[in-house]
């Protein structure tokens, strides 16, 4: 029980947060109204967990993840670092799941990548990696790999364009080179992929 305590000390959890015992909190991390944080997930540093999110057994996210509100982080997905996952987004972790069939020991992986972004009310179909900094559409239903910096939109999600470690639409120029408006830095468009310069 001390040991719960110290790390209280750590994070801050709103008094209506479930958090089982057997989770790893980062420092840092806020966890808000009506949470329930599940034994054996994992959550780095200076995480927002926003409110009525769930995020069950084996779970890992990386340092400064934002969920937000009413999302279910289910096991078998794996969040890296700087991830922003919109409101009422949904992942899944069983293909076919059948509620007389029992399925725990099939549950799917699920990868996002450093820095991507999943908008409000989209769907990530379990199994596959949303590339770095990639940005999902708001409402997208997401049902294959996603390369780094795409933007997505639709149902099923289709590649749109491509997207800036700002968040910005790039339009590359006939040298296959694109700036970023905000910050200024420079991407280049080869072989269908798009690199940071």
């Amino acid at each position: 029980m001390s040991e719960i305590k110290n790390m209280k000390k750590e994070y801050f959890a709103h008094e209506t947060a479930v958090i089982d015992e057997g989770c790893e909190i980062g420092k840092g991390t806020k966890i808000w109204h009506f949470s329930h944080i599940m034994t054996g997930s994992k959550i780095g540093e200076c995480c927002n967990i926003g409110q009525n999110v769930v995020i069950s057994p084996g779970v890992i996210l990386g340092k400064n993840v934002k969920v937000q509100n009413n999302i279910s982080i289910y096991t078998g997905v794996i969040c890296e670092d700087d991830i922003f996952l919109g409101p009422s987004m949904v992942f899944t972790n069983i293909i076919n799941p059948r509620s007389a069939v029992i399925r725990r020991d099939k549950y799917v992986k699920t990868l996002v990548k450093r820095g991507a972004s999943i908008g409000a009310n989209s769907t990530i179909i379990c199994g596959i990696t949303i590339g770095e900094f990639s940005f999902i559409g708001a409402g997208a239903v997401v049902t294959k790999d996603v390369k780094p910096y795409s933007l997505v939109i639709g149902n099923p999600a289709r590649h749109t364009g491509w997207m800036s470690e700002y968040g910005h639409r790039l339009n590359f120029d006939q040298t296959g080179i694109a700036v970023c408006p905000e910050s200024g830095e420079k991407y280049r468009l080869e072989g269908n992929l798009v690199y940071k310069i």
